[in-house]
């Protein structure tokens, strides 16, 4: 009889606190709607429901619409849902719906179709909900613009893992049957035409920011990274083949200085390919292949190139080859 009155009472507190942290977690998610309208956004949603009693809260929320005028972004789909065990609300599973999703960037519209479509978020306890692990993970999706498909893949896993010193996150992504446009595919092609799909598009580095990513990521100011540590960047792509490691240390103003080491398979079509995408001036391409074809034939294979790119003074260079001003690495 008391086991009985024991069991009873556990289930009717955990009722309570099931019920009341549901009733916290969808005044929190109206909560926070209302705060980014007050701040100047759009932030609407047709209606909250939350579920999943005894162990989860499961909630849905219908036609959401975000768009923050500062930067031009904007997001819009059919419903997100929001999953996360009952006990602890910071391991957070987004679900995103199969149907069209668009993104906007001020007036440049990519319409997102993706099965199974999940992120998946780890928070650290605490008022500042400081970023622990982020995950990104898809089936078969695509990004269309115009009604034409710009990107395709068949699985994509894009993973981001906060590291022993808290600012520091660890970046690896792997991007299954990438496929570019057709259009970019006869652009880009060099001498033979490119498959439809890479064969290999994976991504490995670690990158430490000037604050831990947090809540105020998204309601202030974006943390900015400090220095970068590629352990490998690799695309093959038919005859192509490019690997790169190296690191970076990044200034306050967004220029970084160090060396990026490149691998290159079939170098020339590579160079015929950055001449045809606009990240090699016209003029400057016989230039490039003559001295790169002076360094590969050094290296013993006239086909592969072994190379660093160079950042320093605010300027890029390949090999000895000046190139011109280097990127600004901002987060807006």
């Amino acid at each position: 009889m008391r086991l009985a009155k024991l069991l009873i009472a556990v289930f009717l507190l955990w009722s309570l606190y099931w019920a009341a942290a549901a009733w916290g977690l969808k005044n929190g998610i109206a909560a926070w709607f209302d705060t980014q309208a007050n701040r100047g956004w759009q932030a609407e949603y047709a209606d909250l429901a939350t579920q999943g009693y005894p162990f989860r809260h499961q909630t849905r929320v219908n036609h959401p619409a975000l768009a923050d005028p500062r930067t031009g972004t904007a997001w819009r789909a059919d419903w997100l849902k929001l999953d996360s065990p009952a006990a602890w609300p910071g391991q957070l599973e987004l679900q995103f719906p199969a149907t069209p999703q668009r993104l906007s960037y001020f007036d440049q519209t990519a319409v997102i179709t993706a099965a199974g479509l999940q992120a998946s978020l780890h928070l650290a306890p605490g008022v500042a909900l400081e970023l622990e692990e982020m995950a990104l993970v898809s089936g078969g999706w695509q990004i269309s613009r115009s009604g034409s498909t710009v990107l395709s893949g068949e699985a994509l896993d894009l993973r981001m893992v906060q590291q022993e010193r808290p600012e520091a996150y660890r970046i690896s992504g792997d991007a299954k049957a990438f496929a570019p446009r057709a259009a970019w595919r006869r652009l880009l092609a060099a001498s033979a035409p490119l498959p439809e799909q890479f064969d290999t598009l994976t991504l490995d580095l670690t990158i430490a920011f000037d604050t831990p990513w947090d809540r105020t990521a998204l309601e202030q100011r974006r943390p900015q990274p400090r220095s970068i540590d590629l352990k490998l960047a690799e695309a093959r792509w038919g005859e192509l083949r490019l690997k790169a490691t190296g690191a970076l240390a990044v200034d306050e103003n967004g220029l970084p200085e160090g060396e990026i080491s490149l691998q290159a398979e079939n170098w020339r079509g590579l160079v015929l390919m950055a001449e045809r995408s606009g990240a090699l001036a016209p003029g400057l391409r016989g230039m490039v292949e003559r001295v790169l074809g002076l360094l590969a034939q050094a290296s013993g294979n006239p086909r592969n190139l072994d190379i660093t790119l160079g950042f320093a003074a605010g300027y890029v260079t390949l090999g000895p080859l000046p190139l011109g001003h280097a990127p600004r690495l901002i987060i807006r």
